[in-house]
């Protein structure tokens, strides 16, 4: 049997970055996957979804990059040339150069300490889950004659389709929405809430809306699919039923109502471990039995590839053996790409009094800045303050370049860097990062020495 000091089930992001930290401190690492390495953010998410975001976002402003160029270019980001297939060889080369044993199947987990895997059964000193996730697919009737697209189909068709109803309004059905409507494809985006992107701040989600007005994306909020008529509106087009409210044509429905867990057929069960509600919930350590890790949208607390290169390295270095390390999950930044870019980290006001933290809440306008004059933007951004401890614990923005802006946020919530440095720190002038500093002054000020 052969023997590894780490078998790693998943090869996307978290797993390739345990795989990587694993090797790089001498380990033995082993590392499977079904379909392909690199897992879906270089495929069908992050990557040609935020390659289609540039591309729309420079046709809109005028600019010469009609569909066909930007099709061309997600193809050459992704497929292996002169194919359709997606190009994993190069996830593929890093990990063997880095000294791990790869191998494509489908493995299982045969029991404490071991994992098979096609026929061959490996000894593991250590086993890490980073399974990813797929996307929900709600049990509509009639949708499946629909042929409904997930993120793979609507980050990879060549065609615009003739019209498109979305169903979900989190990141990815505002970013594609936002796509295809600069494209000129009539998008209906139904989502169950009030506003589109509900999780983030109501003045985030409020400018977003009307954003995607703009560009001509029709929203039903507070709406809920009930059924599909596949093929019976005007022109073939798909209708949508919405309960007794007016019906949604559209010649392509996308799912963006959430994520799943592939767990099954893991053989979680060989080591005492049942999901509940199709979830799984690891301890503090990344464990969810002994010498048993789960990391990457498996294993939460949120779904972010940034969390998951975090999550994957923080399990890799508790399963060699660092017992002193525990990682902190209490800063994770969330950025949505859309036009304007929406980003946030830590606790909406709301969310840090009910954890018992006396806290307030400071705005600062983009729109009536130095930064929004010149650049004719709009666009806010909000801090959430512990009174007591005088120290952030929450932000949230939207705007032009806030995703890379809400950094300092999450450095001063990790570090817990004291709100009067914060407003003692100079900020380059006309910026978002100037606006974020009005903040920061403001409530070092109301709340006084």
């Amino acid at each position: 049997m052969e023997r590894f000091d780490l078998v790693v089930i998943g090869a996307g992001t978290a797993g390739e970055a345990a795989t990587n930290y694993a090797r790089a401190k001498g380990a033995s690492v082993a590392i499977i996957d079904r379909a392909l390495f690199g897992g879906s953010c270089p495929f069908w998410a992050c990557m040609p979804s935020k390659a289609l975001l540039h591309a729309a976002a420079v046709h809109h402003a005028g600019g010469d990059y009609p569909w066909q160029k930007a099709s061309d270019f997600r193809d050459y980001m992704i497929n292996r040339e002169g194919t359709d297939e997606p190009d994993d060889s190069g996830h593929v080369k890093s990990l063997e150069e880095a000294g791990a044993t790869v191998i494509r199947g489908s493995a299982s987990i045969s029991g404490p300490g071991r994992v098979r895997v096609n026929d061959r059964e490996l000894e593991a000193g250590a086993i890490l889950v980073a399974v990813g996730s797929v996307s929900r697919v709600p049990d509509l009737p009639g949708l499946a004659e629909a042929h409904p697209w997930t993120n793979v189909q609507g980050t990879a068709t060549r065609e615009l389709p003739r019209s498109l109803a979305i169903l979900g309004g989190g990141p990815t059905g505002v970013e594609l929405a936002q796509v295809y409507a600069r494209y000129g494809v009539p998008v209906t985006l139904i989502h169950p809430r009030d506003h589109v992107h509900d999780k983030e701040h109501p003045r985030s989600t409020e400018l977003l809306g009307k954003a995607l007005e703009r560009d001509g994306v029709t929203l039903r909020l507070d709406a809920r699919a009930t059924g599909v008529r596949a093929g019976e509106g005007r022109d073939g087009a798909h209708v949508i039923e919405l309960g007794d409210a007016d019906p949604v044509e559209g010649h392509e429905i996308l799912l963006a109502i959430g994520r799943v867990l592939p767990l099954d057929g893991l053989g979680l069960e060989t080591i005492g471990v049942t999901p509940k509600d199709g979830k799984l919930s690891p301890d503090d350590r990344l464990r969810i039995a002994d010498h048993v890790y789960l990391v990457g949208d498996a294993g939460g607390p949120e779904m972010h590839t940034h969390l998951a290169h975090y999550a994957g390295e923080a399990a890799a270095r508790i399963a060699l053996g660092d017992d002193d390390y525990q990682p902190v999950f209490d800063a994770i930044p969330r950025a949505t790409y859309t036009d304007p870019e929406t980003a946030s980290v830590g606790l909406l006001v709301e969310q840090a009094k009910e954890r018992g933290i006396d806290a307030a809440e400071y705005t600062a306008e983009i729109g009536s800045s130095a930064k929004g004059y010149t650049a004719e933007v709009e666009g806010h951004c909000t801090i959430v303050v512990d009174r007591a401890e005088r120290v952030l614990v929450g932000a949230f923005m939207a705007g032009p370049a806030v995703s890379e802006a809400i950094h300092e946020c999450v450095l001063a919530i990790r570090a817990r860097v004291p709100l009067p440095t914060l407003a003692d720190t100079i900020h380059a002038f006309p910026t978002v990062a100037r606006v974020l500093g009005t903040a920061f002054i403001d409530a070092d000020r109301d709340l006084g020495p």
